[in-house]
């Protein structure tokens, strides 16, 4: 049961970090082009390096 005592708070203190983390992410605008990313998966990059 006294492990309880420093379990709870890491792992709020870890919920809290990933929290900030993720209102960073929004804040930084790394969400702004899903669509782009997902065309980029798609195409043939020119400047590889061919056989």
């Amino acid at each position: 049961m006294n492990i309880l005592v420093i379990l709870v708070p890491c792992s709020l203190i870890l919920g809290l970090g990933a929290l900030v983390a993720f209102i960073w992410t929004l804040r930084h605008d790394q969400y702004s082009d899903p669509a782009g990313d997902a065309q980029r998966i798609l195409l043939e990059e020119d400047d590889a390096p061919r056989p």
